[in-house]
């Protein structure tokens, strides 16, 4: 049986590990397939290979990827390697260039020419989780396609803001994509693949690790034009990602904040040291205006940010007193119980949802039942589906939560 090339690719980069330093063995060897073929005595004449990485090399074959192809076959993810359409030329340009991706959603994105990485704490402030989510609704608005890392806190209101500007976003994972991680995100990343998509650089059960994230956060920056700041303490990953930018020769900018409160004081530190304050959408783009000015709208940029409607999606459920029920007969299924929905929440979301009921709804059913066109149908579902108040269900069916 013949192999294909992103066999090749996917040996050398379980090989190698993710993340390591690989442009010189391209240059050297031209593809991974040649590579193989040239075989350890001309590894080590190479001069570019340890014994420990000639070994690991040794050890594996191109053949051994089945498990990973019949996984993805099953999920339907993309597998993307440098010769695929979908793979960017600003991951290319890295000396540490992933050499697969696993992608779920629209992988075109990971190509959008204005893209913004945006970052910052898991344990965000109530400052920091508003700006987020509003600084990311005015980039997408304006037509900026936002990156970060699908993580509770920072990253989640990032993608957030974007979506509900029905803007374009997507995220690296610092674990495999059918990995069980961050169950209580798993609305937000199953809503990202309906505006963009969903990456890993790692084979899809890859669980994470300390070592997994900073190794991801390379490429959060490397597919950006520049990365934004927002919360961040002075030992936070996310001036590890802020590092990388620099590396890579791309824009730092941060958003200043609390200078009485140690989770801002990583982000005052960049600004102190030339990286550029944000106060605007507009601060960020003006900086690409020259050379992608028509691909972006600077005027809807440069709108107030208070402007933007803030839509809370992490409301907790309402508190269960702490005592046994007592058990339901099977044959009797309890009717789920509407939630009060917002004044935040749109006008198309509350027609959608009063549409919805407890047995699954086949999304055309829902376009046909409402009256309204897919791309709002779709929106709508994401917002409710944010706040918890619908899920997606087998299929393109939802139901009330």
């Amino acid at each position: 049986m013949s192999i294909c090339p992103s066999e090749y690719w996917i040996w050398l980069q379980t090989a190698l590990g993710a993340g390591a330093q690989t442009s010189e063995i391209l240059a050297y060897f031209e593809t991974p397939e040649k590579l193989y073929l040239a075989g350890s005595h001309e590894w080590r004449l190479s001069g570019l290979f340890t014994e420990k990485k000639i070994e690991a090399l040794k050890n594996s074959t191109p053949s051994q990827t089945g498990a990973v192809f019949k996984e993805c076959r099953e999920k339907g993810y993309t597998i993307i390697t440098p010769d695929s359409d979908y793979y960017p030329q600003r991951l290319a340009e890295l000396s540490n260039m992933p050499l697969v991706l696993y992608g779920i959603g629209d992988c075109s994105v990971l190509k959008d020419t204005v893209s913004v990485g945006i970052v910052g704490t898991r344990n965000a402030s109530n400052y920091g989780i508003e700006t987020a989510q509003k600084l990311s609704y005015r980039l997408a608005q304006a037509g900026a396609t936002i990156v970060s890392g699908g993580a509770l806190g920072i990253d989640s209101e990032a993608h957030a803001g974007a979506m509900l500007a029905k803007g374009r976003t997507f995220a690296f994972l610092g674990c495999g994509l059918s990995y069980d991680y961050l169950k209580e995100n798993a609305p937000l990343r199953r809503a990202i693949t309906r505006y963009g998509a969903v990456f890993s650089e790692y084979q899809p059960f890859t669980p994470p690790s300390k070592a997994t994230f900073p190794i991801r956060n390379r490429l959060i920056s490397g597919a950006s034009l520049g990365i934004v700041v927002i919360e961040a303490g002075v030992k936070s990953g996310s001036l590890i990602t802020a590092n990388c930018a620099l590396d890579q020769g791309k824009d730092v900018f941060a958003v200043p904040g609390d200078i009485v409160r140690s989770s801002f004081d990583g982000t005052n530190h960049l600004i102190k040291n030339g990286a550029k304050p944000v106060f605007s959408a507009e601060d960020i783009l003006s900086e690409y205006e020259y050379l992608y000015g028509d691909l972006f709208d600077i005027e809807k940029a440069s709108k107030p940010l208070s402007e933007v409607q803030y839509v809370d999606y992490r409301k907790p459920k309402a508190k269960r007193e702490n005592t046994t029920p007592a058990p339901i007969p099977q044959e009797k299924k309890m009717p789920v119980k509407r939630q009060e929905l917002g004044d935040d929440v749109s006008e198309d979301a509350k027609v959608i949802y009063k549409a919805l009921n407890e047995e699954p709804m086949h999304i055309d059913d829902i376009v046909r039942v409402t009256g309204m066109k897919m791309n709002i149908v779709l929106s709508s579902l994401t917002e409710l589906e944010l706040i918890g108040a619908v899920e997606q269900v087998t299929g393109k069916k939802y139901k009330l939560s």
